[in-house]
């Protein structure tokens, strides 16, 4: 068997048995054809750790993030495990296949009061009726009100909505469930794009979205691509650096931290499965800390 049939197998195995997001299989496949392309796609018994620890070397020098190569030795390290276990090698190459260091980059947050100007200024463009305008308040609104994954936002239906008590029924990764608040602001945007905005946006499409929250200009399905550009737009500026798109969720997690919430219900609403994913907010808010302290105290 060549490596890149098993990457195959591999890749349904991942979606089917473990059920991980479509992004992480698209991403562990991607890191495995890549393995497979440098190494002239040979037979799968064939390849030994050298080979392995070659591929990420070319990947250092090519100026790969250590993030990437971290990826990258988890997706090789997954790939032989389950192969052995599959009995489709006898021996596992990448049990000594070390993942590199990496470094901790903290997220980027925007400052409350800014998110506040930037969410009125929506309004006011909202308030003027544009379909557009009406849904890209409403989802900046409901990402930074909830701190729900852009992810999780594309795929909101409606059904999914229980306005009444202002929360949303989200399916995050490995598809698990979980229900977020969101607060008055959010509830308010949402009310007004769901009267005014999305049936003209539903009007331009086919109806194959017709249970979708968020549409897109076609009355499609909003795409995370989008989304990333909407917020990229307006929270970008507001931190003087390109952002991604989940840069309302590390506000709203950070905001939730200096407004006095325990570390345990942001990891809740989050929805992540360790407790040491969310700390990384706690050194922001400790940053920030920092920072207003070297400003503010005469004795800094």
């Amino acid at each position: 068997m060549r490596l890149s049939e098993a990457v195959d197998d591999y890749a349904r195995h991942l979606a089917d048995v473990r059920r991980l997001s479509p992004a992480t299989v698209r991403a562990y496949r991607a890191d495995l054809a890549d393995l497979a392309a440098a190494t002239d796609d040979p037979p799968l018994a064939d390849l030994d750790l050298e080979a392995l620890r070659e591929w990420l070397w070319t990947a250092t020098r090519r100026g790969d993030a250590r993030s990437t190569l971290a990826r990258r030795t988890a997706a090789a390290r997954g790939f032989f495990a389950w192969a052995v276990e599959s009995g489709r090698l006898d021996a596992d190459p990448a049990v000594r296949l070390v993942s590199p260091k990496r470094g901790r980059a903290l997220p980027h947050v925007a400052q409350a009061p800014a998110l506040a100007g930037m969410l009125d200024s929506l309004a006011g463009r909202a308030g003027e009726g544009d379909a557009t305008a009406l849904r890209d308040h409403a989802l900046l609104e409901l990402l930074y009100g909830s701190g729900m994954r852009v992810s999780e936002a594309c795929g909101l239906d409606l059904d999914d909505l229980d306005r009444d008590r202002s929360t949303a029924r989200v399916t995050g990764k490995g598809s698990k469930e979980r229900v977020v608040p969101f607060g008055a602001p959010a509830r308010a945007a949402l009310d007004a794009y769901l009267a005014r905005g999305r049936p003209a946006l539903a009007a331009r499409g086919s109806g194959a979205a017709a249970r979708a929250v968020f549409l897109g200009t076609r009355g499609g399905r909003l795409g995370p691509r989008t989304v990333y550009d909407v917020v990229s737009k307006n929270v970008g500026p507001l931190v003087g650096t390109p952002v991604g798109a989940h840069a309302l969720r590390h506000s709203a997690a950070t905001h939730l931290l200096d407004g006095g919430a325990d570390l345990r219900t942001v990891q809740e609403l989050l929805g992540h499965a360790s407790l040491g994913t969310t700390q990384i907010y706690t050194h922001v808010s400790a940053e920030r800390l920092a920072a207003t302290y070297r400003l503010a105290h005469p004795r800094a």
